[in-house]
C-alpha cells in the first residue's frame, strides 16, 4: 500500500477547504418585516397576508414549511445554517399568521431568498 507524503496529506485537505470557503455564498445581515404564513398558500393562493393564525398553524402542523412574506411580495424561506440542517417551523409556529420582524443572515440563490433567523418578534398591531 502506497502512503502519500506527509505534505500532501495536509496540503490537499487544506486546499479543498479553502476552495469551499471561496465558493460559499456570502450572506448579508438584514431585518425583514412580513407575515408568517404557509408556503403553499403564499404561492398557490397568491395571498398578501395569512387567512388566519389557525389556518397557518394547521398547514404547518401538517408539514408545510412556514415562510415570511414581505409587503412587496418577497418570500423568505427560514433555514438553518447548521449541519445537519433542520426545519424551522418550530421557531415560527408561535408567530403563525402574524406580522413579524426577523433579523439574521440572508442568502440568495437563483431568485430565492432565505433567512437564518437570529431574532424574531411579533409586530404590535396598529391602532
Amino acid at each position: 500500500m502506497k502512503v502519500l507524503p506527509a505534505f500532501l496529506r495536509f496540503t490537499v485537505p487544506t486546499v479543498l477547504m479553502m476552495a469551499f470557503a471561496v465558493a460559499a455564498p456570502k450572506p448579508s445581515e438584514m431585518t425583514v418585516k412580513g407575515y408568517v404564513l404557509d408556503s403553499a398558500c403564499a404561492f398557490t393562493k397568491n395571498l398578501e397576508k395569512p387567512i388566519s393564525p389557525q389556518c397557518a398553524n394547521a398547514c404547518a402542523k401538517a408539514g408545510s414549511p412556514l415562510v415570511i412574506l414581505t409587503k412587496d411580495g418577497i418570500v423568505y424561506w427560514p433555514i438553518s445554517d447548521a449541519t445537519p440542517s433542520a426545519g424551522q417551523n418550530e421557531k415560527l409556529l408561535p408567530f403563525a399568521g402574524q406580522m413579524v420582524t426577523a433579523s439574521g443572515k440572508i442568502f440568495e440563490r437563483g431568485g430565492s431568498k432565505a433567512i437564518v433567523i437570529d431574532k424574531i418578534e411579533a409586530v404590535a398591531a396598529s391602532k
